[in-house]
C-alpha cells in the first residue's frame, strides 16, 4: 500500500547552499473535497497525476497514489483543473539518511517556505536540520490544496 508519512516544518534558516538539486513545480487540483485530493503536477519536464486520501488525525500519514503521465496529458489536465495554481521551487537537501524537500512558493504564496521529511514509519527518528523552524505537520493551512484556495498573501500576521 502507498502510505505517505511525512513531517512538515516552516523554514527559518538558509538552505539553498546545502541543496544538491532543485526543480520547478506547477500543480492544479480537480477535487479538494474533505478526505481526498486529486491533482496534476508538472515538475520540470515530467507530469504526474496524484490521488491522496484523508490524513490520519495527527496529519502524519495518508494513502497516496501517483502515476506519471505524458507532458501533453499533463498540460491538458492542468488546463482542466479548478482555478488557481501552486507554483514553487523544490530544493532537495540530504540530511543523514533522509532527504529534506524544501518548497519555496511563488505567486500568491510568495514568502512561504516549507520543508518536508518523508519517513518509513511515524516513529522513525530523523536528524533535524538547523534551517527548520516550527513543525506544522497536520496543520491544514499548510496543505497545498488549502494554499490554492486561501493563499499565504491573504493570511493575517497572527497566522504567519
Amino acid at each position: 500500500m502507498n502510505i505517505e508519512i511525512e513531517r512538515k516544518f516552516l523554514v527559518t534558516g538558509e538552505f539553498k547552499h546545502l541543496a544538491y538539486a532543485h526543480s520547478h513545480i506547477q500543480q492544479g487540483y480537480f477535487d479538494t473535497a474533505p478526505g481526498r485530493t486529486v491533482r496534476v503536477r508538472i515538475r520540470d519536464d515530467k507530469a504526474y497525476l496524484t490521488i491522496k486520501g484523508p490524513a490520519m488525525p495527527d496529519g502524519l500519514a495518508r494513502y497516496e497514489f501517483e502515476t506519471e503521465v505524458s507532458m501533453e496529458d499533463g498540460r491538458q489536465l492542468l488546463a482542466l483543473c479548478r482555478p488557481g495554481r501552486i507554483d514553487k521551487e523544490r530544493w532537495l537537501v540530504r540530511n543523514g539518511q533522509h532527504v529534506v524537500e524544501v518548497d519555496e512558493f511563488y505567486g500568491d504564496n510568495a514568502g512561504l517556505v516549507l520543508a518536508e521529511i518523508e519517513l518509513a514509519s511515524p516513529d522513525e527518528p530523523y536528524a533535524r536540520p538547523t534551517f527548520l523552524g516550527a513543525e506544522v505537520t497536520g496543520d491544514h493551512r499548510y496543505y497545498n490544496k488549502h494554499l490554492m484556495h486561501y493563499p499565504y498573501k491573504l493570511w493575517g500576521t497572527t497566522e504567519h
